[in-house]
């Protein structure tokens, strides 16, 4: 890896592009009529929670402001699915121990959308003995303890001794590390950071040893032409104190993003032409794409303006003088 400030021009045209492609894939993230009884969360609600969390992120953060518009529209988008909250009224009243809806609510009150039935039903199931078991998944408690955190309820277990036990905070070995426990890593620092909002909180020993393997890892799934591992592994690059920038990398992925702004999730694009097909293939490397390369555009800003520890648009998720809400 380098030094150098990254290159903004690149980054914002892969945001631009990703997100441009995201747009026109609105359709595909639509919920069936059925989402709160027969179909899958992992089809349905899954996609539409990736896209919230990570459209309202850029379409705070990120220094373009047509580039924000257009995040805005699709985080404005995806709280429409939910019927202004009351989707997750829904859920929680059909399944009061699980955790996804209080996760994906999480994603909307942090921006200041707030629904009072589910608020009410979310306060009184996570006070259920069923609700506080222990769970083996500890990278999927980080992900409940932050949704805790940003709807403003009481944790339910310690952040700091659940990072303990997660594949980060045992500092796994390096060379040991496979795809599956790679994806634990990077999202463990997600959960830790609040996506990129705040990484000090990454500790001198974890950043340093993430700084140290980040580009064996990176080197690794390029050859492997992993591209939605690489997204996430240079989104984590991006969350480091004076995060370093890897041209070479950075390249590689933009040369795996299609004309039309889509990136694939391993090697190429699905030839077929069925639009289903191809969502399914590309939706969530796609936006791991906007959501690294925004990460990685406002590390390359600090590198010239100065620190961003403090910064609102990072920390408290507005920019000055503008509702977190607007759409």
């Amino acid at each position: 890896m380098t030094g150098e400030n990254g290159d903004p021009g690149l980054l914002d045209h892969m945001v631009r592009a990703s997100l441009g492609w995201l747009d026109g894939a609105r359709g595909f993230f639509r919920l069936p009529p059925d989402v709160t009884t027969d179909a899958d969360p992992n089809l349905t609600l899954k996609p539409l929670g990736e896209l919230a969390e990570l459209t309202q992120l850029i379409g705070v953060v990120h220094p373009r402001a047509e580039i924000r518009r257009t995040a805005r529209g699709l985080f404005a988008f995806a709280w429409n699915e939910t019927r202004d909250g009351e989707l997750f009224a829904e859920l929680i009243r059909g399944e009061p121990f699980a955790t996804y809806p209080v996760e994906l609510y999480g994603v909307f009150a942090r921006a200041g959308l707030r629904h009072a039935e589910a608020d009410e039903l979310v306060r009184t199931t996570t006070r259920l003995r069923g609700w506080r078991v222990a769970r083996e998944d500890h990278t999927r408690t980080l992900g409940v303890l932050n949704a805790e955190r940003r709807i403003g309820l009481r944790p339910h277990a310690d952040f700091a001794s659940v990072l303990a036990l997660t594949g980060l905070g045992r500092l796994p070995e390096p060379w040991a590390l496979d795809r599956k426990a790679a994806y634990g890593v990077t999202h463990d620092v997600f959960h830790l950071t609040d996506w990129g909002r705040d990484r000090q909180r990454l500790s001198p020993e974890l950043a340093g040893y993430l700084r140290l393997w980040l580009p064996s890892w990176l080197e690794n799934w390029l050859e492997e032409q992993l591209w939605d591992l690489v997204g996430e592994l240079l989104a984590v690059t991006a969350c480091l104190p004076r995060a370093p920038y890897d041209p070479v990398a950075w390249q590689r992925l933009a040369g795996a993003q299609a004309a039309d702004g889509s990136v694939p999730e391993m090697g190429a694009a699905p030839g077929s032409g069925d639009p289903g097909e191809m969502f399914t293939a590309c939706y969530h490397s796609t936006l791991v794409t906007a959501f690294a390369a925004t990460l990685a555009r406002t590390a390359a800003d600090e590198a010239e303006t100065g620190p961003r520890g403090g910064h609102p648009a990072l920390v408290g998720g507005r920019t000055p003088g503008e509702s977190e809400s607007a759409p």
